[in-house]
């Protein structure tokens, strides 16, 4: 496999985790097109001083390059300050206010399913060190605001599965929803903090769709879960900053709650939602 195919198979989840990183479609997508850049311009250069080469582990590579571009360099800055999920100053201030090293270990770890080894090597860090700063992010996203919770989902057994992780966390689920129509009607009766919903629904509707409609009169963080996580990881817009694939491990569910909250609370006083 060349060079160019190992990095091919890894774009589509390194824009996941750069999004999940950032809170933003387009910052996210602006970084991971950066590390990209940087990976082909590096693969030209003569010296033979090149970061990936041939035997290397492409997937730690091309992460670790993101890592490193997104802390040298402030591409959010540079985004379209009104889109939904990107960084302004509230979500700074958050961002201060969490350890940021436990929460990449994290993310590496539940959502992009990276071993302890992986997380350490990517980091340049010991296996031990890694494993502490996955274990302090573990702390820190159980001490998460609570808030109330609308599930879009049409498989009875997933849709208790997500009830299940809400509630360990903390939250409270406001309704099971299983098409369209019953997720504006939830809507009408309360308002919740957070939407987790599925995109094929049981009907035939649209959970995407519903989506939609819903923030045409309300803000709200939402995750979405498939299982096609590919068809909506493109680079083209419109597209979701926060995408869990079907199966789901319980600890990557809770990873992504966690930031869709996080990069949320811009404005909103402590407590529920």
């Amino acid at each position: 496999m060349s060079i160019s195919q190992e990095v091919g198979r890894y774009i589509p989840y390194l824009r996941r985790f750069s999004r999940a990183l950032t809170g933003s479609r387009a910052g996210g997508d602006a970084y991971a097109l950066a590390a990209l850049e940087t990976l082909v311009a590096d693969q030209n250069d003569k010296s033979g001083k090149t970061r990936l080469r041939p035997g290397d582990n492409a997937k730690i590579v091309l992460y670790r390059l993101l890592l490193d571009i997104w802390a040298a360099a402030p591409i959010n800055a540079h985004t379209d300050s009104n889109e939904s999920g990107d960084l302004d100053q509230g979500a700074r201030r958050n961002l201060d206010a969490i350890s940021i090293r436990p929460r990449i270990a994290f993310l590496l770890n539940a959502l992009e399913g990276f071993d302890v080894d992986e997380v350490a090597r990517t980091l340049d860090v010991s296996a031990q060190e890694a494993s502490v700063l996955i274990e302090a992010a573990n702390s820190e996203i159980s001490n998460q605001i609570a808030t109330d919770v609308l599930i879009i989902e049409d498989e009875p057994l997933i849709a208790d599965d997500l009830r299940e992780v809400v509630e360990e966390l903390g939250h409270h689920v406001v309704a099971l929803t299983r098409t369209h129509k019953e997720a504006v009607n939830a809507m009408e009766r309360k308002t919740p903090g957070l939407i987790l919903a599925d995109i094929q629904l049981a009907d035939g509707s649209s959970g995407l769709e519903a989506v939609n409609e819903i923030l045409g009169a309300v803000s709200i963080p939402v995750i979405f879960i498939t299982a096609y996580p590919e068809r909506f990881l493109l680079g083209e817009a419109p597209e979701p900053a926060f995408l869990l694939a079907k199966p789901f491990a319980v600890e990557a569910l809770k990873a992504v709650i966690s930031q869709a909250l996080f990069f949320d609370r811009r404005s909103r006083p402590a407590g529920r939602a």
